[in-house]
């Protein structure tokens, strides 16, 4: 991919915006400027950046404005929008419009839709891994324990299971225990799923994130990051199953170590 000079950046909650500026700094990108969410976007990502233009979630109509006027002409998704946000939606009218075309409204339509309106107004999104590629999650133990039989055969059970949840559109994160489902992700979001799950699995469940089947990673990437460990640790967990070369590992050397703190294992599973 050659290098734009200019970025825009869609930024959501969580320190994954924050990762994605360093990385396209780093590779090379001059000018970021970023659309940021109000009570969603860390307002500390406004120092790292040349522009930031803060709006209401669902104001498409001046997202689109903004990103047209902000001189970038390729953009990416980066960090998600919290489930309540989402179900309390105040759409402007460019969103009405937008949504009222839509015959399903789930994540890949909606963002679709969305890559559409950009593209019109031209923006191209980039891949939500873009300038991320070191942070991919590799095949086999990446942190903590070395997992034991049982708990390898909890991972590839997990992940078979997330695969078919998340091809049914109903999430990417299932929690097991012993071959048995305790939680799968729906419109919660991961970390109340992984709260869930642990909460009846007790001690030692084991949680598989994986990514959707033929995903389109412009609009939604498997994400592991410290707030994700930190959920898996308050509930008990003890490993924790990734979709290899699909999955970011946010602030990955701190999070490996803290793995090692918590002894829980992260494992890479190749599909």
């Amino acid at each position: 991919m050659n290098v734009p000079e200019s970025l825009a950046i869609i930024a959501g909650n969580g320190v994954y915006p924050h990762a994605m500026v360093r990385g396209a700094r780093a590779a090379g990108v001059k000018r970021i400027v970023v659309a940021a969410f109000q009570n969603e976007t860390d307002p500390s990502i406004a120092a790292l950046v040349d522009a930031v233009e803060w709006m209401r979630v669902g104001q498409l109509g001046r997202m689109l404005g903004f990103l047209k006027g902000s001189g970038a002409r390729h953009a990416v998704m980066s960090g998600q929008i919290a489930p309540k946000n989402l179900f309390d939606l105040r759409p402007d009218l460019k969103a009405f419009l937008l949504l009222a075309k839509l015959k399903e409204r789930n994540a890949e339509s909606i963002f679709g839709a969305i890559a559409s309106a950009m593209a019109d107004a031209g923006v191209e999104l980039l891949p939500a891994t873009s300038f991320m590629e070191e942070c991919l999650a590799p095949k086999g133990l990446i942190a903590g324990p070395t997992p034991g039989r049982k708990c390898l055969e909890d991972i590839a059970f997990g992940f078979r299971i997330a695969k078919e949840s998340s091809r049914l559109d109903i999430g990417q994160t299932v929690v097991v225990k012993g071959g048995t489902v305790l939680a799968v992700e729906a419109f919660e979001g991961t970390n109340a799923a992984i709260l869930r799950g642990g909460s009846l699995g007790k001690k030692g469940a084991v949680m598989a994130k994986v990514s959707k089947p033929g995903q389109d990673l412009r609009f939604d990437v498997p994400v592991i990051g410290p707030v994700t460990l930190q959920n898996a640790y308050e509930a008990g967990l003890s490993a924790i199953g990734v979709e290899a070369g699909q999955t970011l590992l946010l602030e990955k050397e701190g999070l490996c170590a803290q793995a090692a703190e918590y002894k829980i294992t992260i494992y890479g599973v190749c599909p």
